[in-house]
């Protein structure tokens, strides 16, 4: 079977980076794996033999279950796919599925949410991050894995599905019932100038990118002309909350700010075939090099963290905010007989300058950091045209402390190359000399 092409990059919902022919099995001496697997024999042979309940010992239930377990054990991503998840997550690669638009993980055993998608029925029924999905459709969560869960919240378009959803910061649980459809997604939000256009101030522009699909570059290149046309002098780029996408989309829109065939993120594995370096076209075509602040949070995962890290690594901007998520593993989906699939972790990403982002996350050159409450306030002010009276009361004294931290930072950085005829490809000379 031949590799698709595609590279998925989600911090819970998707996984998987392509479907690859299985590797051939390592040479074991023979007594190294038979006493093992004698005994997983006879323990299979004992339950289909004695226990109680016949119906529930089909040699497919119970293979299935083992290879559950043993995948489990590995890492959070490992899982096996029955012939019905397989299809799922073939859907997801090709953009096929209907849901509510939450992106899921599991944290200290319970199902949070990492971010909403824009435009989405979870938006509009005011699911925030940070929430915790407690029943999907009458079923408790507590035990699921985040691929159950997602499952669980696909369906049909137009079909509703009952939620229980706990919200930490304020402690209340709310029931709820969200019509499913599918979701277009605008990744490309909130194009601006937040600084300078009535004033004397150095033109700052602000996008904010929701994910990464095959629609990100396009999208950005047209807000990024529509900025520079109004004089932008640097740029804001919000990654908060960005749960990843397609890699591809990530490297294409790090071109946009990188020389050519400057190197985005590298993969190293145990087998050869699994590593390799990804870099920027060498026929592309960068921006000017106006100074750059990145802004990131726990809710920046993947793809999201491979350009924050590129960016980062390679100075061309400085990061503010938070540590990433910390999701950088390559999840490879190896197809079995009767339509079954293994999704393995394969190898590990890797920045720039080599630091390792699986589990350690990318770390902001300026720490700010937002409270519980302050975070469920952004992401109200995200929605503003969907809040009631009372929320809007509630965001409107709310500061974005990061945002603000940023645009200081880059009017600084502007008004050091002013005054000294200088420009450093990092976007921040200023805060170095």
């Amino acid at each position: 079977m031949a590799v698709v092409g595609r590279t998925i990059l989600f911090a819970a919902l998707s996984w998987c980076v392509g479907v690859l022919p299985a590797a051939e099995p390592e040479v074991v001496k023979e007594g190294a794996a038979y006493t093992p697997l004698g005994m997983f024999a006879r323990a299979l042979q004992l339950i289909r033999q004695d226990y109680v309940d016949e119906a529930k010992v089909s040699y497919a239930a119970l293979v299935g279950s083992a290879l559950k377990g043993m995948l489990s054990s590995l890492d959070p991503h490992c899982q096996f796919l029955d012939p019905r998840d397989y299809k799922a997550v073939q859907d997801d690669t090709q953009s096929r599925f209907s849901g509510v638009g939450l992106i899921l993980t599991q944290k200290d055993g319970r199902m949070a949410v990492v971010s909403v998608m824009e435009g989405s029925p979870a938006l509009r029924a005011g699911i925030l991050p940070g929430d915790q999905l407690f029943k999907v459709g009458g079923q408790l969560t507590e035990r699921m894995g985040v691929n159950e869960v997602a499952n669980l919240l696909r369906g049909e378009s137009g079909q509703p599905v009952k939620l229980v959803v706990y919200r930490p910061s304020t402690k209340d649980t709310r029931e709820m019932e969200v019509q499913r459809e599918t979701i277009k997604v605008t990744t490309v939000r909130d194009v601006k100038l937040i600084s300078g256009e009535n004033s004397s101030e150095a033109k700052i522009g602000y996008v904010r990118l929701t994910q990464f699909n095959t629609t990100t570059l396009t999208e950005l290149s047209a807000a990024l002309d529509d900025l520079e046309k109004r004089g932008m002098q640097a740029l804001v780029l919000d990654l908060r909350g960005n749960p990843g996408g397609l890699l591809e989309s990530a490297i294409e829109v790090a071109s946009q700010f990188l020389p050519a065939g400057s190197q985005v993120v590298s993969t190293e594995g145990r087998v050869a075939s699994q590593s390799r370096v990804y870099r920027t076209p060498e026929n592309g075509q960068s921006r000017p090099a106006y100074p750059m602040a990145v802004l990131v949070n726990g809710g920046s995962a993947s793809a999201a963290e491979i350009l924050a890290g590129a960016l980062k690594d390679l100075r061309r901007a400085v990061l503010v905010g938070e540590t990433t998520f910390g999701k950088g593993s390559v999840q490879s989906v190896i197809p079995l007989q009767d339509g079954a699939a293994i999704r393995l972790t394969t190898a590990k990403y890797y920045t720039p300058g080599k630091q390792v982002i699986h589990e350690q996350g990318v770390a902001p050159t300026i720490r700010a950091v937002l409270t519980q409450e302050q975070e469920r306030l952004l992401a109200l002010q995200r929605r503003e045209e969907l809040l009631d009276e009372r929320e809007k009361a509630e965001i409107a004294g709310f500061r974005d402390a990061q945002l603000e931290r940023a645009t200081d930072t880059l009017k600084a950085v502007v008004l050091y190359t002013a005054k000294n005829g200088t420009q450093e490809s990092s976007g921040a000379a200023g805060l170095r000399k």
